[in-house]
């Protein structure tokens, strides 16, 4: 069993009533993940059982579940919206060969696992793990519980964080609010609705991005890509955009330097509708009228992020083009068992390199980069560009007018047929015209078939990534739309060199 002087971080809490306890539930609810291990220790009495009880109802979203201490049946399984909960009580548990005979460990093998009297667990416990103690403080209050978390191994830097997260939203006024995870995206961020009297807010959890492993010259996909490493360009992109009239949310709190930010709730009403969703030709029409707008403003390089702080947004950049068109030949292809030639491999990112050449010498703008429908929101009540909610921008560069063009328009979660395509690229076009500002049509049809194809290579590797190396497979359900996308922006005559190498080496998803 795992030593208490294991390296561990401790958050101490006292519970006055029942109210407390259901806060403390939604905390450690929020944090949890299939396979973690919540171990739980004190006299009899000192409220296991009962913080339990309010963890398994806030999952279950029922406050009125039935959830029995397991204290005779040992085991109890819950199979919630979110994953499965284990509830365990070994205090009637004699020997480990006990436990293996209940199939213990068979039961908790991707689930959510509470253990009552862990130290009768020994060896079956895992190092990553929450241990929560309780203690009846009777000198505070006759139902006031002391309680301490001590996270160990994973655990560390996650009760860290749920200790900064619970700090911000007191601190914030929000304290008593109603928590609730949101679906996130494919990154590591999380969300969560608090609602409060009629109120709801946002909060966003991006930890700071740490550098993986260097993968070309010495530096890693995410220095290369531009990838942001915090939430400092967030917050500098939010605040100038909301100035200049655009809907990103409000930044209420943060602590931007642990990535916690308490924002705006813009609801979740969407550009898209229909299974599979379709884009709303409105609503997308809105959307690119967002970008005229953006395209048309004069956007500096450098932000201030707070008092002698300032961003500055990097440069899309050949390096970065290129290692994220390479994720077509470290993902895609491998899953697809499609073996590639080293010269074919040359080949491939010399005419990338030529067909971006153009593109990376002509002026700049900001490329929000992820301007497509998960990240746009339908505000109706606004007027406007106003009417377009702005969610995700903190990997905004210095890049083409056509990158997020393209980015909407080849949608890779929803179906654009070409004719709303290009009615829309019609608007574009129009609405830039006519505000004076330089703009050639032909130029910026290569741009957008370019940068489409360039967009649409870097997500047939993404999604393959999420597969093979995330454990993600519902991303792959998207690979026909995307290759569709790629195929049409392919049939453009600038880039013929490039569609006959990918005829030649790269299969369609679900071909051999």
């Amino acid at each position: 069993m795992l030593s208490r002087s294991a390296p561990r971080t401790t958050w101490d809490v006292v519970l006055p009533d029942e109210g407390a306890t259901e806060r403390l539930a939604m905390d450690v609810a929020v944090a949890l993940q299939p396979g973690d291990v919540v171990t739980l220790s004190g006299d009899l009495g000192a409220g296991k059982t009962t913080l339990v009880r309010a963890i398994i109802r806030y999952l279950a979203g029922n406050s009125r579940l039935e959830v029995p201490s397991p204290t005779f049946t040992l085991l109890q399984t819950y199979d919630l919206p979110p994953f499965t909960v284990v509830h365990s009580d070994l205090y009637r548990v004699e020997s480990l060969a006990e436990l293996a005979e209940l199939g213990w460990e068979e039961a908790a093998e991707g689930a959510v696992l509470f253990v009552e009297w862990p130290e009768r667990a020994g060896e079956f416990l895992q190092v990553d793990r929450l241990d929560i103690a309780l203690s009846i403080a009777p000198d505070l209050g006759p139902t006031h519980r002391r309680v301490r978390l001590s996270g160990y191994g994973v655990w560390i830097t996650r009760l860290e964080r749920l200790r900064a997260a619970r700090a911000l939203v007191d601190a914030a006024g929000f304290g008593p609010a109603r928590r609730r995870r949101i679906k996130g995206d494919a990154s590591t961020r999380s969300y969560e609705r608090l609602a409060l009297s009629g109120t709801s807010v946002i909060l966003m959890n991006a930890p700071p991005r740490p550098d993986g492993p260097p993968v070309k010259n010495g530096l890693s996909y995410g220095a290369i890509a531009h990838l942001a490493e915090n939430m400092r360009p967030y917050v500098a992109i939010a605040r100038f955009l909301r100035d200049k009239g655009f809907s990103t949310p409000e930044i209420i709190a943060a602590d931007i330097e642990s990535g916690l930010l308490l924002i705006e709730d813009l609801g979740n009403k969407g550009i898209v509708s229909g299974d599979p969703p379709a884009a709303i030709e409105e609503r997308y029409a809105a959307a690119i009228d967002v970008l005229v707008a953006l395209h048309t403003l004069e956007l500096p390089a450098k932000l201030p992020v707070a008092p002698r702080l300032e961003y500055a947004l990097p440069t899309y950049d050949f390096d970065a083009y290129l290692i994220e068109v390479e994720l077509l030949l470290d993902w895609y292809l491998p899953m697809r068992e499609a073996a590639l030639p080293a010269d074919a491999r040359i080949q491939f990112e010399t005419l990338w390199q030529a067909a971006l050449k153009e593109i990376v010498d002509a002026p700049k703008t900001w490329a929000l980069r992820d301007f497509h429908s998960p990240n746009l929101l339908w505000l109706p009540e606004r007027r406007g560009i106003a009417r377009i909610g702005l969610l995700d921008f903190q990997d905004a560069v210095l890049g083409s007018h056509a990158y997020d063009v393209a980015s909407l328009l080849m949608d890779a979660r929803a179906e654009v047929s070409e004719a709303v395509e290009l009615a829309l690229l019609s608007r574009y076009a129009v609405g830039r015209s006519s505000r004076n500002s330089p703009f050639d049509p032909a130029t910026f049809a290569r741009h957008y078939v370019t940068l489409g194809a360039q967009r649409t290579t870097k997500i047939l590797g993404i999604f393959a990534r999420l597969d093979r190396r995330d454990g993600k497979p519902e991303y792959l359900k998207h690979l026909p739309r995307v290759w569709r996308y790629l195929t049409r922006a392919l049939a453009h005559p600038s880039l013929a060199a490039l569609k006959a190498w990918y005829e030649e080496h790269v299969p369609p998803p679900g071909q051999s």
